[in-house]
C-alpha cells in the first residue's frame, strides 16, 4: 500500500535535484572554466598543485565537504580526496573519480582560443581537458552539490577523488585506495559519450639483451663467418630474433584470445621504442625494446607477464648465444614519463551487477534507454578499483574522439545531463535517511 506513496516521494526528491542542477548551471559553467584555466598538462607534469588546492578550498567552503586531504606520489602533483559523510551510515558508499592532469600541449599547435583560455560558444565548451576530463569532473561536483543543497540526507557517504598523473600512467587512484578511500561502487567520469564501460588492460615492459663482453667493430667477421672462432653476437641482431617471437605470440593471441565486446586482435604487443649499441666502433653489446601490451577484460597483468616471459625465454633456449645471455624483463613502472613504465589493470563489467543496474536506472531516467555495457577502446584508472575488488564503471560526458585534440571541446548540454545522471545515481545508490 505504501509503494505508490514512496515512489511519489522519490520522484519529488529527484525533481528537486534536477531543479537545483538547473539553478546551479551558471556555477557549473564557472567551475568548468576555472578548472580548464589551470595549465595541468602532462607532460611536463608537476603542475597540478595550484588547481588541486583551489579545488580543495571549493570543496570545503562551497560544497561543505565533511573532510578533505591532499597527498603526493610525485612533487607538485598532489591527489585530492573529499568525503561527504552520510547522515546515518546505513547506506552504500559511492566513489566519484576523475583526474586533474590533461594531455600535453605543444608550442606549435594552433588553437582557436588557446588551450587554457576556456570559451563557451554556441553550446560548445572549448579548452584542453574539456572532454578529458574536467567536464566530467565538473558534472560530478555539481551533482554532489545539488543533492546536498536539495536537503537530501544520504544514508551512504560519497567520496570524491581528483588524482594527478593519470595521463602519464601514474597510479594516483591506487594511492587513494591504499589510503583507505574505498567504496561499494566507483564511477570514473572519463568521456564515454554516456556509454557504460569496462576496459582491457595495458602494461609496458622493457625487454633487454645484454652481452657479458664487449667487442670492437673490427672483430665482427670472426663472429659471423665459418672458422672465425669468436663467440659473440650483436645484441641488436639477437633482439630481432626475439621480435619475431613476439610477433608470433601476438598472432597466436589474435587467433586464440577474444572478447565479443572488443574488435578481434585487440590483444596486441606493440614494439613501441628501441635503443641499442654504443657507437659504430663497437659490436652492439646491449639492446632494449619497450613493449606496450594490451590484455582483455578479466585478464591480469601477472598472467600476461608469464605468457610473454615463457615465450621469449623459450626462444632464448633455442639460440646458442641467447641461452647464455638470456633476455631480461622490467615490467610496468610508476610513470610513463618519469621512469618509462606504466600499468593500467583491466576492469570487467556486467549488465547483471547491482551497481550497473543502479547506473542504468539513473541514465535511463535522464537520457532514455541505455545500451548494453561495452568495453572502452582506451584505458583509465578503473582497473585499480577492479584490482582492489571494488566494482567500477567508466561513464561520462563527451566523445573520446575529442580527447587530446587541438581545439578539444565538449557539448555543454552533455555536462548538464551528466550532472543529472550522477545526482540520481547518488540518491539511488547511497539511499536516503
Amino acid at each position: 500500500m505504501n509503494a505508490p506513496h514512496h515512489a511519489t516521494e522519490r520522484a519529488d526528491l529527484l525533481n528537486a535535484v534536477d531543479r537545483r542542477i538547473g539553478s546551479l548551471e551558471q556555477d557549473c559553467k564557472d567551475l568548468l572554466s576555472r578548472l580548464i584555466s589551470f595549465n595541468t598538462a602532462d607532460p611536463p607534469a608537476g603542475n597540478c598543485a595550484e588547481a588541486q588546492h583551489w579545488l580543495q578550498k571549493y570543496l570545503n567552503e562551497r560544497m561543505g565537504a565533511s573532510s578533505s586531504e591532499t597527498f603526493e606520489d610525485f612533487a607538485g602533483d598532489p591527489h585530492l580526496v573529499a568525503v561527504f559523510e552520510s547522515a546515518s551510515g546505513n547506506g552504500r558508499s559511492l566513489v566519484l573519480n576523475g583526474h586533474m592532469d590533461v594531455a600535453e600541449v605543444r608550442p606549435d599547435e594552433k588553437w582557436r582560443f588557446g588551450p587554457f583560455n576556456p570559451v563557451l560558444e554556441n553550446g560548445i565548451f572549448y579548452g584542453r581537458g574539456s572532454t578529458d576530463m574536467k567536464g566530467g569532473m565538473a558534472a560530478m561536483l555539481t551533482a554532489i552539490r545539488a543533492v546536498k543543497e536539495s536537503g537530501i540526507e544520504l544514508a551512504g557517504e560519497v567520496i570524491f577523488q581528483s588524482v594527478a598523473g593519470e595521463e602519464a600512467g601514474e597510479a594516483g587512484t591506487k594511492t587513494c585506495i591504499n589510503k583507505g578511500y574505498r567504496g561499494d561502487f566507483a564511477v570514473i567520469a572519463e568521456p564515454t559519450n554516456f556509454k557504460i564501460q569496462g576496459q582491457g588492460g595495458v602494461i609496458t615492459c622493457w625487454l633487454k639483451i645484454k652481452s657479458k663482453t664487449t667487442f670492437h667493430d673490427g672483430t665482427r667477421r670472426k663472429m659471423i663467418h665459418a672458422g672465425g672462432g669468436l663467440y659473440g653476437a650483436s645484441a641488436i641482431e639477437k633482439m630481432a630474433k626475439l621480435l619475431a617471437s613476439i610477433q608470433d605470440l601476438e598472432r597466436h593471441w589474435a587467433v586464440m584470445k577474444s572478447d565479443p565486446r572488443m574488435p578481434p586482435g585487440s590483444t596486441t604487443i606493440n614494439p613501441a621504442y628501441i635503443q641499442g649499441g654504443r657507437h659504430p666502433a663497437f659490436i652492439a653489446d646491449e639492446c632494449k625494446l619497450w613493449l606496450t601490451v594490451h590484455m582483455l577484460p578479466g585478464e591480469t597483468y601477472s598472467q600476461v607477464e608469464k605468457e610473454i616471459e615463457s615465450c621469449l625465454l623459450a626462444a632464448c633456449e633455442s639460440d646458442p648465444w641467447l641461452k647464455n645471455n638470456p633476455a631480461e624483463f622490467s615490467w610496468g613502472g610508476k610513470s610513463m614519463f618519469r621512469d618509462t613504465g606504466e600499468i593500467f589493470p583491466s576492469s570487467e563489467i556486467s549488465d547483471e551487477s547491482e551497481q550497473i543496474r543502479a547506473l542504468k536506472r539513473a541514465h535511463d531516467s535522464v537520457l532514455g534507454s541505455s545500451e548494453p555495457v561495452s568495453i572502452m577502446p582506451s584505458v583509465t584508472d578503473s582497473g585499480w578499483f577492479a584490482d582492489a575488488g571494488i566494482p567500477v564503471a567508466i561513464y561520462g560526458p563527451g566523445d573520446l574522439a575529442q580527447a587530446h585534440t587541438v581545439d578539444e571541446f565538449i557539448h555543454w548540454k552533455d555536462v548538464v545531463e551528466a550532472a543529472k545522471v550522477y545526482a540520481r545515481l547518488i540518491v539511488d545508490w547511497c539511499g536516503t535517511g
